[in-house]
């Protein structure tokens, strides 16, 4: 989920070939590089920015993996399956929120009807915290660390994606990292990473030390997997990836401050109150979505409280 379309990283020198800042469309695909390519849901708004990314990643050689079918919108499932060229192999889904996984059985059933192939969908089953929209089963449970891999005919591994589970915004929330093969770097990073905002942070589904502990978690893959590039499900692309992990992990932390001080000047305020003070930075329009991670946040410095007694 975004709140805003501003740009937190401007892309400078690329990986060779990729495109970070192509102009949005809906009706076909955009090749960010020869193997990575960016079809945006029409579903545009203040929730998801410009639509949600689903990103096919594979070759004509080896089929392809779909990360993030998207929304319930059966152009948009055409369109994945027309970019694949028929030939979609994995399904994924980074988690269950409304805005990704509720055209992946869709997608899935239409790759059997036309091709009599039945692509498994991955992901992670969603908590009992979940809400009803939010309902998820996958065919296989990923495992943290796992790879995924796409082969070629002779069966060889053309490219590699390892898993990384990232509880915070949603609990069975997890990203891809494509750190083998052509374009090895790039880290496809769901809601947990947004070029534009934060993401929401919504419990009980939703937890802030949870999100915290996965920033960190992506930081060190970055630096054990030499990975440089953000691919997020809204927004651009971002490089310098553990830059911008270092400033969105600080400009939470400040957000928190801003929620402790809330807190102390008035304590026995109401989350109406707090969020008055400690998003006065913000539109008043976003007050009502900002409450939400707001009441993450109280959650959190709680929990830290009761800890330090």
């Amino acid at each position: 989920m975004v709140l805003s379309q501003t740009p937190m990283s401007t892309p400078h020198l690329p990986l060779s070939g990729l495109q970070a800042r192509p102009p949005w469309q809906h009706e076909a695909p955009v090749a960010l590089l020869p193997h990575v390519l960016r079809l945006t849901a029409p579903n545009p708004g203040l929730m998801t920015g410009p639509g949600t990314n689903s990103y096919l990643v594979g070759s004509a050689a080896t089929g392809w993996l779909v990360l993030d079918p998207g929304p319930l919108e059966p152009d948009h499932i055409d369109r994945l399956w027309q970019a694949a060229g028929g030939d979609i192999r994995l399904i994924v889904c980074t988690h269950s929120h409304a805005d990704h996984a509720p055209a992946a059985r869709p997608l899935q059933t239409l790759c059997t009807k036309r091709s009599g192939h039945t692509p498994p969908v991955l992901g992670l089953p969603s908590a009992p915290t979940a809400n009803a929209a939010s309902q998820f089963s996958p065919d296989r449970v990923l495992a943290d660390g796992e790879t995924l891999a796409l082969h070629d005919a002779a069966g060889r591994v053309s490219f590699s994606l390892q898993v990384i589970h990232t509880p915070g915004h949603a609990a069975n929330h997890l990203c891809l990292l494509l750190a083998d093969g052509p374009g090895a770097g790039l880290l496809f990073s769901g809601d947990h990473i947004l070029n534009g905002s934060t993401t929401v942070i919504n419990p009980p589904d939703g937890d802030m030390t949870n999100y915290l502990d996965a920033l960190d978690a992506l930081d060190a893959a970055c630096v054990r997997l030499g990975l440089g590039y953000i691919l997020p499900a809204h927004g651009h692309v971002m490089d310098q990836a553990r830059t911008v992990i270092a400033r969105l992990k600080a400009h939470r932390l400040a957000r928190e401050a801003k929620v402790q001080a809330a807190m102390q000047a008035r304590p026995e305020g109401t989350l109406d109150d707090w969020v008055a003070l400690a998003y006065d930075d913000v539109p008043s329009a976003i007050w009502p979505v900002a409450k939400r991670s707001l009441q993450a946040h109280v959650e959190r410095l709680q929990a830290l409280r009761h800890a330090n007694r």
